[in-house]
């Protein structure tokens, strides 16, 4: 099992502070999320039915007509291994792990691949299949559509596949190429966990070509996402009042976050909207000394370093300058 952040449980214990004196900045996740309504009762007690309105609903968010949902972004990662033949697979370090877990564990050979490299654009093109994080995690880097979009078509005029994990785009869609799809070689996951706070429903999307997206759902099998879950996904994604309030805010929290982390000792290097990335070797130090206060951050090894999310409010931030001050 890879490391992941919000194992609050498992702080609680360790640290011996109650669960709810935890202020959990470890997961990048919209601290201020979509406000989920009460779910219908009938919605409870039937199967999921395909023709419930989410695809159209995610079709129109995504402006792509060939998606698929799945629980989460995750399950799809752990999928197209065993879909893409492939003999080399690039994969972006540093970036998700559970990446290059799931190429190697389906016996792929997988080679790590530096941002600067991808955002060179394609040389050779020594890959089978190339995986981009896209905004980047934990660094934040984002590419160009246009030199993603090269690397697609260099890959796929030799049969190979671009994968981009979007899971933290959407903030900032107009850099994403969701509205790209479908194409040759082109696969986009998307995920409701991050930007709508929904992590938990476990709801995301393949945009792929329909032969793939066949494949898949013969290879998941019926009822991919949970009946509930597909509900609060279909009415988050037609809300477009608060998507573009939430756009907005975002960028202004995240700015807000690295001012502060600054005047702590932690300089930002990078960051997205709803986190900042904090390298130095200095990282597990930092993260013990704010969990020993009660707060949970999400620490990298190679490259040493910390990645924060958004506090979420005035006095959480408050809380994580002083215990930042309080080293």
């Amino acid at each position: 099992m890879l490391e992941h952040g919000g194992r609050l449980r498992a702080a609680a214990t360790r640290y011996g502070i109650p669960l709810s004196d935890w202020l959990d900045l470890s997961t990048g996740v919209n601290p201020a999320g979509w406000p989920v309504p009460t779910v219908p009762a009938e919605v409870w007690v039937r199967l999921p039915e395909d023709d419930d309105g989410l695809e159209r609903a995610a079709s129109a968010y995504y402006g792509c007509d060939s998606i698929f949902p799945v629980a989460g972004s995750q399950a799809a990662i752990q999928a197209l291994p065993a879909l893409l033949h492939a003999q080399r697979v690039g994969v972006i370090h540093p970036g998700y792990a559970e990446h290059a877990h799931a190429w190697r564990r389906a016996g792929h050979k997988v080679v790590g691949v530096a941002p600067e490299t991808i955002a060179r654009g394609p040389g050779s093109t020594p890959w089978d299949v190339l995986v981009a994080i896209n905004p980047n995690n934990p660094t934040g880097h984002r590419f160009a559509p246009e030199i993603l979009l090269a690397w697609q078509e260099r890959l796929a005029a030799r049969g190979g596949w671009l994968v981009v994990d979007e899971a933290y785009m959407d903030p900032t869609p107009e850099f994403g190429l969701a509205a790209y799809c479908p194409r040759p070689g082109l696969i986009v996951l998307r995920s409701l966990g991050k930007f709508f706070g929904l992590a938990g429903i476990r709801v995301g999307f393949v945009l792929a070509e329909p032969e793939l997206l066949e494949r898949l759902a013969a290879l998941l099998g019926p009822w991919t996402v949970a009946g509930p879950s597909r509900w609060v996904a279909r009415e988050a994604l037609a809300d477009s009042r608060w998507q573009e309030a939430a756009r907005q805010r975002l960028p202004e929290n995240a700015r807000q976050l690295a001012d502060l982390l600054a005047a702590g000792g932690l300089k930002s290097a990078g960051g997205c909207a709803l986190f900042q990335w904090c390298p130095g070797v200095k990282a597990a130090r930092r993260q013990e000394a704010l969990a020993r206060q009660g707060i949970l951050t999400r620490r990298f090894a190679n490259p040493p370093g910390l990645r924060l999310g958004l506090p979420g409010s005035a006095s959480a931030s408050e809380r994580l300058a002083m215990a930042l001050l309080a080293r």
